[in-house]
């Protein structure tokens, strides 16, 4: 498969762009999706949410308290923007409708950069498997992109976003954004088609074009043990034992190198990404990573006390 590809950004740009795993998720009572509306919105602001800050949507899965997103983004900080800007947007929509403030504020964001083929191929399907969350069949589940997948004849056609009026955008759309340059679709129901604004090729070619190979991967794939690396191993603070086990197996995959022997251009290149994607400190950096807190704090750009 081809992890790292180039595509046409909603900027125009032309670039390379690399898979991040995109979680949102509050604590385990907090229900963000409560009726139909509510992930009717939720699907559209991812694709808002991705226009906006300059990423493509490969494929999602919308639950009732949490959210999963594969992206593709040139950069780690593109990816970081749009998971914020989608917490930031659901977020104020759930409190205008009901009128709850605080719910969001213990949910947690996250962009994993998918830096190996293993994890690319488990977090797309682990992603659409959420479905059954919610008590739905993975083929059934509305809320996630599972059926433009592997899609065998014409893509259902749809009423085109993009000649909706300001008030329909309004209506239907939930935003003010000026949306006469997408190719968005909406069915009958005034539902988002996901082939019109998620990235099937990139999905399709991880698995060699088959779907048998998603489907037997889908069912093989482990929930435990994906929830663990993408979801709440990230958020929880390991001890400097574990953590160690953590970065010497991402050194590993990155460089093909012990810890113990990593350069000093290469702990640079590391480092930014152990500490957006797991919850750790600078002193535990520096300590795993052999170096002194003030360097750490030089190469996050951040002020060590």
């Amino acid at each position: 498969m081809k992890r790292i590809v180039t595509r046409i950004l909603p900027s125009g740009e032309y670039k390379s762009v690399h898979p991040f795993h995109v979680c949102i998720k509050g604590a385990e009572t907090a229900v963000h999706c409560r009726d139909n509306e509510d992930y009717d919105v939720y699907v559209k602001y991812i694709a808002l949410c991705a226009r906006r800050k300059n990423v493509l949507v490969v494929i999602y899965a919308v639950v009732s308290n949490h959210s999963h997103v594969a992206v593709l983004a040139a950069l780690q900080a593109d990816a970081d923007a749009f998971a914020q800007e989608l917490k930031k947007m659901y977020s104020q929509w759930f409190q205008a409708k009901y009128h709850e403030p605080k719910i969001f504020h213990r949910t947690e964001v996250q962009a994993i950069l998918l830096d190996n083929d293993w994890y690319v191929r488990n977090a797309l399907a682990y992603i659409p498997r959420n479905a059954l969350d919610n008590k739905c069949s993975v083929q059934d589940y509305p809320w996630s992109g599972f059926q433009a997948m592997f899609r065998r004849g014409p893509a259902p056609e749809g009423r085109k976003v993009a000649s909706l009026t300001k008030r329909e955008t309004g209506r239907l759309m939930h935003t003010r954004d000026k949306l006469k340059n997408v190719a968005w679709q909406l069915d009958e129901q005034n539902r988002l088609i996901p082939d019109s604004f998620c990235d099937t090729a990139y999905l399709e070619q991880a698995f060699n074009d088959d779907p048998a190979y998603w489907f037997k991967t889908i069912g093989s794939v482990s929930p435990a043990e994906m929830e663990e690396k993408l979801v709440d191993g990230p958020r929880r603070m390991l001890s400097d034992s574990d953590f160690r086990k953590i970065v010497a197996d991402t050194v590993q995959r990155w460089f093909s190198q012990e810890l113990a022997t990593l350069p000093r251009d290469k702990i640079i290149r590391i480092i930014p990404y152990l500490w957006r994607t797991r919850k750790t400190s600078a002193s535990q950096l520096a300590r795993v990573m052999g170096i002194s807190r003030e360097e750490i704090g030089k190469i996050l750009g951040i002020r060590v006390v």
